[in-house]
């Protein structure tokens, strides 16, 4: 008898209508991804940035403005005589207010020294800082934003005793260049100084060499908090920028970590931050700016003419001048980005068609004449030559008062390279510098940038007469 094979039962396929469903999905999602990845591309942004901007609500939809208004501060605190840390009724260690910009992806933060003097609500002059001790957020802000001539704030935050540390730990550390207050100030002696300073009290211990450093978070906040040299609380909030500035530098370089950070990070915010930005709105703003880099964001100081012995101490007493321009140019009237010039455009503008102003702001002895030689030696017509009203402004500026398209990008081209990337200041609108009032096409500001190359450039043709 032949052997007896059984029969195989028959492949059972799935129904017509479901094959078709799988294979139009199937579609879907291949023409989907391939749209996720064009814009990827096109935007130079990670397809998790494209997904989170699509699905999230935009700041501008979220807020209904354009740019907010924060009030950032951080709490001082001390230690009671069991060694425990407490922050409460404490004045505020750090202020900054910072404007951040909804359209144009740009941050701006004005610091303001904790130790300048501020009318508080009773009438007092004391340290701005003592708001907070006295008030609490709400009259912070209210000090704050009268001192500075804001109307107020749309948000604050204010992070508690641990904040910083914790946020710099959840993200594994941040490199920075540690530098001493004269490399900070004068960009000298940038390698092999020392910070040194103990505070058995305050449980700070700083001891670090000038150079770039890999700092945990004790460590940068003791970085941060240094200001125990001769440029005390200027240099202490440079420091602190600094920090700031590597903090967002990790978190654009180092996705994976950002990524896997996040839930720690989140930890932090809840523990160490009170803010009344809610849930939704730091998930939009956090989606919005994931792509930020130290570029985008603009760090300057209240400058001060001098102190005053008050009941609470030395106070600070405020550049009137330098703040009013500091908060027209940060807080109210952020510049818009600049239209980039063909190079054409500017090779069509001839040098001998403009005027150009040249005020000294650097502090640097003779490096108004070196760059306005400079430029003559260019073809341009050279205006006023002499000092500016200030003389710490560490990046130069370039003032355009021109009816002439890109003046000021034809006067900026013109300077050294290192100043290529210095904004043009557009000021005025009028059809003519006369008009306007002005006496120049452009002014060029010069800051202790472009100082140190017009002195380094002139040094070996002639030596710079004093002055100006």
């Amino acid at each position: 008898m032949g052997k007896h094979i059984e029969d195989t039962p028959p492949v059972r396929r799935p129904p017509l209508w479901l094959r078709r469903t799988l294979l139009v999905a199937g579609f879907v999602l291949i023409a989907g991804g391939s749209v996720l990845a064009g814009f990827s591309i096109v935007k130079h942004e990670s397809p998790a940035q494209v997904i989170a901007q699509t699905f999230i609500p935009s700041p501008q939809e979220v807020f209904g403005k354009t740019n907010l208004l924060v009030l950032l501060e951080g709490l001082d605190y001390d230690y009671t005589a069991n060694d425990v840390e407490f922050s409460k009724s404490s004045r505020s260690d750090v202020i900054k207010v910072v404007n951040v910009d909804l359209v144009n992806k740009k941050v701006y933060v004005l610091d303001v020294p904790r130790d300048m003097v501020a009318t508080l609500p009773d009438g007092r002059k004391r340290k701005i800082n003592q708001a907070q001790s006295d008030g609490g957020e709400k009259e912070a802000a209210q000090v704050i934003s009268q001192f500075l001539g804001v109307p107020g704030f749309d948000r604050y935050a204010l992070l508690r005793i641990d904040a910083t540390k914790d946020i710099i730990n959840a993200i594994g550390g941040v490199d920075v260049y540690v530098k001493t207050s004269d490399c900070l100030r004068y960009n000298t002696g940038c390698t092999g100084g020392r910070i040194d300073y103990d505070d058995s009290w305050g449980h700070l211990h700083t001891h670090l060499t000038e150079g770039m450093q890999h700092l945990d978070g004790e460590k940068a906040v003791g970085y941060g908090r240094f200001r125990h040299d001769w440029c005390s609380d200027p240099c202490r909030i440079m420091r602190q920028d600094q920090v700031i500035s590597a903090v967002i530098d990790k978190l654009k370089g180092d996705k994976l970590n950002t990524l896997l950070s996040a839930g720690s990070l989140l930890k932090v915010v809840r523990k160490d931050v009170e803010t009344d930005f809610n849930d939704n709105e730091l998930a939009s703003l956090a989606a919005y700016f994931s792509g930020i880099t130290t570029k985008d964001v603009t760090f300057k100081e209240l400058p001060y003419t001098g102190d005053v012995d008050m009941p609470d101490g030395d106070d600070l007493l405020v550049d009137e001048t330098a703040k009013a321009q500091l908060v027209q140019d940060l807080l109210i009237a952020p510049p818009t980005p600049e239209v980039t010039p063909d190079a054409n455009a500017l090779a069509a503008i001839a040098p001998s068609s403009l005027r150009v102003d040249v005020e000294n702001a650097s502090g640097v002895s003779g490096a108004a004449k070196l760059v306005a030689q400079m430029l003559k030696k260019q073809g341009y017509q050279i205006g006023d030559v002499g000092n500016a009203e200030r003389s710490d402004l560490d990046t130069s500026e370039i003032r355009e008062h021109s009816n002439v398209t890109f003046a000021g990008a034809k006067v900026r081209a013109s300077l050294p390279s290192g100043i290529a990337a210095i904004p043009v200041k557009s000021s005025t609108a009028s059809p003519s510098p006369a008009a306007s009032g002005a006496t120049s096409d452009v002014t060029v500001v010069i800051g202790k940038d472009l100082a140190a190359i017009a002195s380094g450039a002139g040094a070996s043709s002639a030596t710079a007469t004093p002055g100006t």
